[in-house]
């Protein structure tokens, strides 16, 4: 059966810094893959496998690791970036959901200031809006209170002329006031890659693109799984006591390896996201917004020199392989923000990029719309042992991680031992030692971008990149901040990193073309 789990405290988190280091040779870590027996095998490496993996490996098990694909080339790379207590959920009376993603993110700020960063919002209120400013403020007190008011700051409210004062370019045909309040941005990726170095660097084996192809058994329980090498080719078995199915989206698909014929855990909808130049808008910080068009909540949020537009919440029957976002959703996003900022007469010129992503919702009680489903988690252990995680969300992976290695500890015959990521610091990478060896790896990549040579090269030595795409995609953002996705600047950076990963002339060739299919597949707009 399925279990929603609920919340549990967690002490408070001390700082303290984590330094990188080089990431094991990749044909070491599948040797050990295929040699070694381990307690646990982690089965996805989005945030929620890497977050797993990491516990476990911090509570002494052994712990392996496999993503069929890149690390956070699902889900995970394609949020809003933001680390929030959910003042969207207080709508829908998920207040116990609130006070657990309210305490991690002040883990999360504690832990991990080098990812997470406080962020101020402010909610505009507007004559006829669905949420007035009464009800707008009774509910930002709640949010503070389920903060245990050890957010960032306190939420405060706004006059019109306030609201025009941090945002001058908000709409003031009708401008009641508002409020101001805040919570966290992040870099949803490197946020994944940081859980999987911290991982690794305590022991775990992990490896990317190492495709699940059957689960294997000891008797009638599951004792592993067989893994094809999606890069150098060729299947292995891992062994383990304990296999955990964290593949978000694709969970299902691995639940059927075992159980054929179940019934679907994972309720997927969609998100799409746009991205368009800052000075278009003239936000400043970031902006919530009530949708002109339906009445939703969504965002306008600060990316560097761009501007984030999102996010949709609508059904799919799309596969996660192949979901897109549509000139619907696209024009959907420019309306709403167009209706808080209309002196932007944003069009479809003005987009950079648009990217889909599908929340892997639990589908058991989810009625009504998406955005009134449950964005808690839910933990399943099957007849034949295997621990299966959906739902959740992104600010509260940490929590929800825990409680399954809770699970898998007690599969494995032990009392649960204690967590102790809510006060270990993630670790941070460190171009900068490159530079200090090379000058010219200072040079940006792209003109007018921060990314610089140094950070592709550290990412191929220490943060376990190994195809132009997660350079480009998931290690930096050049692929979403730029009108080509990157494809300029691909053959500079393949030329960059070869040397450390020892590619040839025919490999650079090979993932150029490999890079451009995925910028189709990941960026491309259905014309729906």
């Amino acid at each position: 059966m399925w279990l929603v789990v609920p919340s549990v405290p967690t002490p408070a988190p001390r700082r303290y810094l984590s330094p990188a280091m080089p990431t094991p040779r990749r044909a070491d870590t599948l040797s050990r893959l295929a040699r070694e027996p381990f307690d646990l095998l982690v089965i996805g490496g989005g945030i929620n496998g890497a977050g797993i993996a990491r516990d476990a490996a911090l509570r002494g098990l052994s712990v392996a690791l496999v993503e069929r694909d890149d690390f956070a080339s699902g889900t995970s790379s394609r949020s809003s970036r933001l680390i929030h207590g959910g003042v969207r959920y207080l709508e829908h009376g998920y207040l116990h959901l609130v006070f657990e993603a309210s305490r991690e993110r002040r883990i999360l700020l504690d832990t991990a200031p080098h990812l997470v960063q406080p962020l101020a919002f402010t909610w505009p209120v507007f004559r006829g809006d669905r949420i007035p400013r009464w009800k707008l403020g009774a509910g930002l007190w709640l949010y503070d209170l389920l903060a245990t008011f050890k957010n960032v700051d306190r939420h405060r409210s706004l006059s019109a002329a306030g609201v025009l004062e941090r945002e001058p370019h908000v709409r003031r045909n009708g401008l009641r006031g508002g409020a101001l309040y805040y919570d966290a941005a992040t870099n949803d990726a490197r946020l994944t890659i940081a859980n999987i170095i911290d991982a690794a660097t305590s022991g775990a084996a992990i490896a990317n693109y190492c495709a699940v192809t059957a689960l294997t058994r000891d008797g009638a329980r599951v004792s592993g799984a067989t893994v094809r090498d999606a890069i150098g080719g060729g299947e292995f078995a891992v062994r383990a006591r304990r296999t955990v199915n964290a593949a978000g989206p694709w969970s299902d698909t691995i639940r059927q390896l075992d159980e054929a014929g179940h019934t679907p855990g994972v309720q997927g909808t969609k998100g799409v996201h746009i991205e368009v130049p800052r000075d278009r808008v003239g936000n400043r910080e970031a902006v919530t917004v009530i949708s002109q068009v339906d009445g939703r909540v969504m965002f306008v949020l600060p990316a560097g020199a761009d501007t984030i537009i999102g996010t949709t919440d609508t059904p799919t029957v799309s596969t996660p392989d192949n979901v897109r976002a549509h000139e619907g959703d696209i024009d959907y996003l420019l309306r709403s923000a167009n209706g808080t900022f209309p002196d932007a007469r944003l069009t479809r010129d003005d987009v950079i990029s648009s990217w889909a992503g599908i929340r892997p919702l639990i589908a058991s009680g989810s009625t009504g719309s998406p955005a009134s489903a449950s964005r808690e988690h839910a933990i399943h252990s099957s007849v034949a042992g295997l621990i299966s995680v959906s739902g959740g969300k992104l600010t509260t992976y940490r929590s929800m991680s825990a409680e399954v290695v809770d699970v898998a500890e007690r599969a494995l015959g032990r009392s649960p031992t204690r967590a102790i990521t809510g006060t270990r610091a993630l670790p941070r990478s460190d171009p900068d030692a490159l530079i200090r060896r090379d000058v010219t790896l200072a040079e940006p990549v792209v003109t007018g971008l921060p990314h610089r040579r140094a950070d592709f090269v550290c990412a191929a030595e220490s943060e376990f990149a190994c195809r132009l795409g997660d350079f480009m995609i998931r290690r930096t953002h050049v692929a979403f901040e730029t009108r080509d996705h990157g494809r300029a600047a691909a053959p500079e950076v393949a030329r960059l990193v070869a040397p450390v990963l020892g590619w040839t002339d025919a490999d650079i060739t090979r993932e150029l073309a490999t890079y451009d299919a995925e910028v189709r597949r990941l960026f491309s707009v259905d014309p729906r």
